[in-house]
């Protein structure tokens, strides 16, 4: 019989080794030139979405940033319209019209991701201004990366969010860069937590990149925003394994170095929860179905993207907001005068 710590490791082991799969099929593919997108790649950060998405409920709102591969996997689990979008098919989350960067499931409450820097995070705090005013009991997340702290647009609604006590959960996944800017030449203060921590606000820190500490921090954040009514901000860190956008290593690009990555490498999402499922008593050849399935399950949606139809004409100014003014009179298959 699986006990609950052995299920809960479980599901975040799915997730996570769901996560690394499908981008590694990305790597494998990319170069073909079928997928028309830039890739903004999650290796490496996969505990921080996946433990804060086993933590939440249902109901919950989310919101992320332009590197969304790894949120959208961890909180739907699904690979058909992921990789549809990739390829730019009907079969897409957005039929094909958003790429790598705008990834949503409204159903399952993953609202938007966007790729401008922090801009989702002025529309989550308007969210969750709206579950309070309609006393809903769920909460709004949503995640950002450290460079989104240099806009105003982050400091306008942590304030917002704690004047008026909102139910958010502010996620900052550090990973110690701004593209290629680290953050001592970028801040003119010395800790991120330190500075929101002058605001009314809770603020939780956690280093680890082991999946089970960051869904029990996630549960204790939760906790805090359903019960004072308050935003949390929950501060994590990790290592980008990629160069910024792409599929590719940058350690030549002079601006960190491989010894860096190798340090964060021996504490791996992916390789820690493998050691704690085997000394939780899973069996390596229950391991090596649950990745036998979630294999498959990849490579079936992989072929069923590539062999799906690409949007026709007349889909290209459906569900999509456009002026009149800016462009009068345009009729479907008159997009060339766009």
């Amino acid at each position: 019989m699986i006990n609950a710590r052995l299920k809960l490791n479980i599901e975040l082991f799915k997730k996570i080794y769901l996560i690394r799969m499908v981008e590694k099929k990305i790597i494998e593919n990319y170069e073909d030139n079928e997928m028309k997108t830039p890739m903004h790649m999650s290796m490496g950060e996969e505990a921080i979405v996946s433990g804060v998405c086993q933590a939440l409920d249902t109901n919950d709102l989310l919101f992320g940033t332009y590197r969304s591969h790894g949120l959208y996997l961890a909180r739907t689990e699904e690979t058909d319209k992921f990789f549809g979008e990739m390829y730019g098919k009907v079969t897409g989350v957005v039929k094909g019209k958003g790429g790598s960067m705008h990834f949503s499931e409204p159903d399952k409450g993953l609202l938007a991701t966007s790729a401008i820097v922090a801009s989702t995070i002025p529309v989550a705090t308007g969210a969750a201004f709206s579950l309070k005013v309609r006393r809903k009991r769920n909460v709004c997340v949503v995640f950002f990366g450290d460079g989104a702290i240099d806009e105003g647009s982050f400091w306008e609604s942590l304030n917002m969010a704690c004047l008026f006590k909102l139910p958010i959960l502010f996620v900052c996944e550090d990973n110690g860069f701004a593209v290629h800017t680290p953050g001592y030449l970028r801040h003119g203060y010395q800790s991120i937590s330190d500075i929101v921590s002058k605001f009314n606000c809770v603020v939780l820190n956690e280093n680890s990149t082991d999946a089970e500490v960051i869904y029990k921090l996630a549960k204790k954040a939760k906790d805090i925003v359903k019960k004072r009514v308050m935003p949390v901000f929950l501060y994590t860190r990790y290592y980008r394994y990629l160069e910024h956008v792409g599929i590719h290593e940058d350690f030549d690009a002079g601006y960190r170095d491989r010894e860096e990555f190798e340090n964060w490498v021996k504490k791996d999402p992916l390789g820690l929860l493998l050691k704690k499922l085997r000394s939780l008593g899973l069996l390596q050849q229950q391991i090596d179905e649950i990745r036998r399935q979630i294999d498959l399950k990849i490579g079936l949606s992989l072929e069923k993207a590539k062999t799906s139809q690409f949007p026709k004409s007349d889909e290209l100014l459906k569900d999509v907001f456009y002026s009149e003014r800016e462009y009068p009179g345009i009729q479907t298959g008159d997009e060339s005068r766009i």
